[in-house]
């Protein structure tokens, strides 16, 4: 009886320990598939409307780099004085 209750623990413990490797490299996998479908254009690119808000929300900041995906949505570098700051907006300018 004793065998059988180990042999239950060690087997459940194997699974469990191959679960959480599946699901980390499954994180990872998702995370790289997000951060490739963005696409770096000119900061020229960048519509008005987006400008306009980063503006009056962030007085004072510089454009350094602008990104864009599939769903028109951005990712914009930004840099604020001596700090650097990243932050996501859709083509309307909503954050």
């Amino acid at each position: 009886m004793k065998m059988l209750i180990l042999t239950a623990f060690i087997a459940l413990g194997s699974i469990l320990q191959y679960a959480d490797r599946d699901t980390a490299s499954q994180i990872v996998i998702k995370e790289s598939d997000i951060q490739s479908k963005y696409v770096e254009v000119s900061v020229n690119a960048v519509p008005d409307a987006i400008k306009a808000t980063l503006e009056t929300a962030y007085s004072g900041t510089k454009l350094i780099r602008a990104y864009v995906n599939q769903k028109k949505e951005y990712k914009l570098e930004l840099s604020i004085g001596n700090r650097k700051a990243t932050v996501y907006t859709d083509v309307n300018g909503n954050w």
